[in-house]
C-alpha cells in the first residue's frame, strides 16, 4: 500500500513517528541498557547473598528478571513507534526477556560451564529474537534479529565476565554489568530498528 508523501521508515496505520535511525538506536540501546544492566548487576555485586536466602535461587534469578524487564522496557520503549509504543511495549518485552533469561538459564543448568553460556546465550537469543520478530509482524527477520542479539549478548557476556575474573570483586561485578549491558543494549537497540523498518516497508508494499 503505498501512500505519497509518506518518509521512509515510517510506519503505517497514520502514524507519522518516524522509525528511529540505526545509530540513535544503538547509542541508546547501549547507553540506557547499560545503566539499566548496571543497577541490576550492583544487586548482584552488594545484595546477592542477602537475596539467595531470603528469596531462594529462583526467586533471585526471578527478581533480576523483572528489574531488567521493569527497567529494560522503558529504556527500550522509546525506541518503538506505532501501536507496540509504550506501554504495550511492556508486554512484548517483557515476554520476549522472560523467553530470553528462560533459555539463557535452562540452557546453563542442564550444561554447566562454558558450553552452558554459549547454549544459553545461544538459546536465548533465538527466543527473545523469535518473539520480537512475531510481536512485529516481521516473522521472516526472526533469524537476523537473533543473530544480531546473540552477537551482542555474547560479547558483552564474555567481556564483562574476563573482566569480573580479572578484577574480581564488586568492581568487576560492576563492569560485568556495565559491559553486558552496553553491548545487549546496542544490540536490542539494531534488532528493535530492523524489526520497525522491515514492519514499515511490509506495509508500504
Amino acid at each position: 500500500m503505498n501512500r505519497s508523501g509518506s518518509t521512509d521508515g515510517r510506519l503505517a496505520n497514520g502514524n507519522s513517528n518516524a522509525v528511529p535511525s540505526l545509530g540513535r538506536s544503538l547509542v541508546t540501546g547501549a547507553l540506557g541498557f547499560g545503566l539499566v544492566s548496571l543497577c541490576v548487576f550492583a544487586t548482584v555485586a552488594y545484595a546477592e547473598r542477602w537475596m539467595y536466602t531470603n528469596l531462594g535461587l529462583l526467586g533471585a534469578y526471578l527478581a533480576w528478571t523483572a528489574l531488567f524487564i521493569l527497567l529494560g522496557g522503558a529504556v527500550m520503549g522509546s525506541l518503538v513507534v506505532g501501536r507496540w509504543r509504550l506501554p504495550k511495549f511492556y508486554v512484548l518485552f517483557g515476554l520476549a526477556f522472560f523467553s530470553y533469561a528462560a533459555g539463557w538459564v535452562g540452557a546453563y543448568f542442564a550444561s554447566p560451564g562454558t558450553v552452558g553460556e554459549w547454549l544459553g546465550s545461544l538459546a536465548g537469543s533465538l527466543l527473545m529474537g523469535s518473539v520480537l520478530a512475531v510481536g512485529f509482524g516481521t516473522v521472516r527477520a526472526a533469524v537476523k534479529l537473533s543473530a544480531v542479539l546473540f552477537v551482542g549478548n555474547s560479547i558483552g557476556y564474555f567481556l564483562g565476565s574476563a573482566l569480573n575474573n580479572s578484577i574480581g570483586g564488586s568492581p568487576g561485578m560492576l563492569l560485568w554489568g556495565t559491559a553486558y549491558g552496553l553491548f545487549l543494549g546496542a544490540a536490542l537497540g539494531a534488532a528493535l530498528h530492523i524489526a520497525q523498518t522491515q514492519r514499515a516497508e511490509k506495509r508500504r508494499a
